[in-house]
Parts: C-alpha cells; sequence; structure tokens
C-alpha cells in the first residue's frame, strides 16, 4: 500500500493541494491522509474512491 499513498502524494503535489485540503475535500482526517501518504494504513476501497474524486480522477489512477 504504501505505492498508492506515495502516488497520492505525488499527485497531490503536482496538483498543489494541500495534505489538509484534499482531506477535508475527501471527508477523512489530515492525520488518516497522512498515514496513507506514508504507508502507515491502509486504506479501504471507499477511501481511495474519495481521495480520488477529491483529486478530480478516477479510482485507477492511483495505482
Amino acid at each position: 500500500m504504501f505505492e498508492i499513498g506515495a502516488n497520492i502524494k505525488s499527485i497531490r503535489q503536482h496538483k498543489n493541494i494541500s495534505q489538509r485540503k484534499l482531506a477535508e475535500r475527501a471527508g477523512i482526517s489530515n492525520t488518516y491522509l497522512s498515514d496513507i501518504e506514508v504507508g502507515r494504513t491502509n486504506p479501504s476501497l471507499k477511501t481511495l474512491e474519495k481521495i480520488a474524486a477529491a483529486l478530480e480522477m478516477e479510482i485507477k489512477e492511483l495505482f
């Protein structure tokens, strides 16, 4: 899952979105998003769907 987290972080930074803003858009906590990005936790499919929607992309693009 670290790869997905690293991909989310890279996409977020490329789009110039802060962790706080992405977490807010996805409806998750900033701490949880941080844990996902560094690979400390494995997000559910539902959470990945929320993150993808907040990044305005399809979930498959996170992989």
